[in-house]
């Protein structure tokens, strides 16, 4: 079983803890960094700039991905523009549709007329990745982020799905495919085994995926009937 390290897969780190944030920065197997408003709101971050701002201090050598937070897509524009500006290394995350349903491609055509790197976000059909693979400028980057574990969550398996948008986006230089909202380890490897470019992995199944990834099975046997006696113990239970 593969460490972190051996993997070729780009591992982001998907989170809001600005001491977790800076931390995975410093492993040589994180590639580049990821958040998004829920993710800040559960951090408790109350200014979205400031934060954003202070990050990309210290987090100036990997990619960062970055949302906008408007609904309608003249204001959407603007703080694409915006977020851009505030590093070399930023990607603007523009979700698919905005709340009402309306497709988010006629904005992503101009920002990529632009030249604005972009993190296309919450795609979860074929559909949506060839609308979107029509309008992308060869010469302008792209992260394309499929939220395969939404599609597993509805009991679909994911990995025909982002092999196929892999598929549709293999001409394109610059754009590459995440697997998003990775929900276990294991999403890690199929990622990997799909093809895809970049998977999204939160700090809590980091944490995981470094501590268990490269674990003899017997060994993780002994360990979890040494974690039920251990706390039977520290319960003080009785029969």
């Amino acid at each position: 079983m593969p460490h972190l390290d051996d993997l070729r897969i780009q591992i982001y780190a998907d989170g809001a803890d600005k001491a977790g944030i800076l931390e995975l920065y410093s492993r040589p197997y994180i590639k580049g960094l990821t958040t998004n408003p829920t993710l800040m709101r559960k951090a408790g971050v109350t200014d979205y700039e400031r934060f954003a701002r202070d990050i990309l201090q210290t987090v100036t050598a990997k990619p960062v991905s970055l949302e906008v937070l408007a609904d309608d897509f003249p204001e959407m524009r603007r703080q694409a523009l915006k977020i851009a500006s505030w590093g070399h290394n930023v990607f603007v995350k523009i979700p698919i549709t905005n709340t009402r349903g309306e497709s988010s491609v006629s904005l992503i055509r101009e920002l990529t007329a632009e030249g604005v790197p972009m993190n296309l976000t919450a795609l979860l059909t074929i559909d949506q990745v060839r609308e979107v693979r029509a309008v992308l400028d060869p010469n302008v980057r792209v992260v394309v982020s499929i939220f395969a574990g939404r599609i597993a969550d509805t009991g679909i398996d994911p990995m025909p799905v982002m092999r196929m948008a892999r598929d549709v986006l293999a001409d394109h230089p610059n754009a590459e495919l995440l697997w998003a909202s990775v929900r276990e380890v294991l999403n890690i490897i199929q990622a990997e085994q799909c093809g895809c470019d970049i998977v999204t992995v939160t700090h809590d199944i980091l944490a995981k995926a470094a501590k268990l990834l490269n674990m003899d099975l017997a060994a993780l046997s002994l360990d979890t009937v040494k974690m039920f006696a251990n706390d039977a113990a520290s319960a003080g239970y009785r029969l």
